[in-house]
């Protein structure tokens, strides 16, 4: 595959693409390569602020990228997964919580775009709106008593029927990006008496939306990944998705899930990769004491070089066989789930090196270095977490094994 896309014109869906972008996106990651450099520029001063990134989501929407997924007779570009995962890698590069950020939007943009869980006249308002500018998506699912629903627990938030629609009560955390989304897809459960769960798509429009600023990390910053609280908003009734028994348990998209992995550990590859260019200019350059080479010239230094390199070329071939095997049609199970937590881990690994490299200098508040570490470290953090993702790897292997020794 090239980076290069096949672009049809757009079709107008709904008449209205006067905001389209005025030029062809022939090469994403280049131009998402492009905007990174200028991303790294203020991504310092977000880091110190935890602003919400406005400006880098306005240009990247002028670029035309946050359209990037969107199918093609939907007036999108139509890319695959494996261009996806380029492109957040790039603007992770420059401003991993921007990454993030649209790392979401692409999600729901993919569901979308692939499966059938959205109903036609939602899913050409949200892929219209987000043609005219900025019309970021995104899910929230995490609470502050019931948790993640990875762990198998039921949200409290609820959905109350009307006979104008749906009334949405509830609280989520870590709402990745909700000081700048157009649209919520809020994880609830009903209260009919035989409850069902789904996922009720909000605008952020709707009277009763709250947010909390919650959101003081150590890392991954602007994201602003606050607390989003509803209290009785509306919702039309035809504006949910996957209603079913709450007794049958959360239902999983398996496209969804795939892009969701590889995408969340596309934009912790980006952070590392930012810290290895960072470290071989610093090595590249810094002559200590009396040495009259620089200190990329030890043997020792490049020995850890060399680690790094093997850490983020392993991890860019974990990420691209996994994504084109999906491209293709064939199933990866839980093997994207197994890759990302890999490349996190290397990912965390190959920043760890680059600190042993630049020692004192690289955790001074004056180095990228540092914000790297802090950055890359919140890849741990994303549900399902190691333990769980170890845990399933644990019990397939056994129940293998376990089935190959019955006679």
């Amino acid at each position: 595959m090239t980076d290069a896309l096949d672009l049809r014109d757009h079709r107008d869906v709904g008449g209205d693409l006067a905001n389209r972008p005025s030029a062809a996106l022939t090469d994403p990651p280049d131009e998402a390569r492009r905007l990174a450099r200028l991303f790294s520029r203020t991504a310092a001063e977000l880091d110190r602020t935890g602003a919400f990134p406005k400006a880098n989501i306005e240009a990247l929407s002028a670029a035309g990228l946050l359209n990037l997924v969107g199918g093609h007779d939907q007036g999108g570009y139509g890319a695959d997964l494996t261009m996806a995962r380029k492109v957040i890698s790039e603007i992770a590069r420059g401003e991993p919580s921007t990454a993030l950020i649209v790392a979401m939007h692409f999600i729901n943009h993919a569901s979308i775009r692939l499966s059938k869980r959205w109903p036609e006249h939602l899913a050409r308002r949200l892929v219209l709106e987000g043609l005219r500018g900025p019309a970021l998506i995104n899910a929230l699912q995490v609470e502050p008593e019931a948790g993640s629903p990875s762990y198998g627990t039921l949200p409290r938030s609820i959905a109350r029927r009307t006979e104008t629609g749906w009334r949405l009560t509830g609280h989520k955390k870590f709402a990745t990006g909700c000081e700048g989304l157009s649209w919520f897809v809020v994880l609830a459960v009903t209260d009919e008496p035989l409850p069902r769960i789904g996922s009720f798509v909000v605008s952020h429009l709707s009277p009763g939306i709250g947010i909390d600023k919650t959101w003081d990390t150590v890392g991954m910053r602007a994201t602003g990944s606050h607390d989003v609280i509803f209290h009785d908003v509306v919702v039309p009734l035809d504006d949910v998705l996957d209603l079913a028994p709450a007794s049958e348990g959360i239902r999983r998209d398996a496209q969804q899930t795939a892009w969701f992995m590889l995408l969340i550990g596309a934009v912790y590859q980006g952070i590392a990769r930012a810290a290895r260019d960072d470290v071989l200019s610093f090595a590249s350059s810094f002559r200590p004491g009396d040495l009259r080479e620089p200190l990329s010239s030890l043997p020792r230094i490049q020995d850890e070089l060399g680690a790094i390199e093997i850490l983020l070329v392993s991890n860019e071939r974990l990420l691209n066989s996994v994504a084109r095997d999906f491209d293709d049609g064939h199933p990866v199970g839980p093997d994207s789930g197994i890759v990302r937590h890999a490349v996190i881990e290397n990912a965390i690994r190959a920043v760890d090196l680059a600190l042993m490299i630049a020692g004192n200098a690289g955790l001074s508040r004056n180095s990228a270095l540092e914000r790297h570490h802090r950055n890359v470290i919140c890849g741990r953090t994303h549900a399902p977490t190691g333990p769980l993702v170890r845990a399933a790897a644990a019990k397939s292997a056994i129940a293998t094994i376990t089935q190959a020794a019955s006679p």
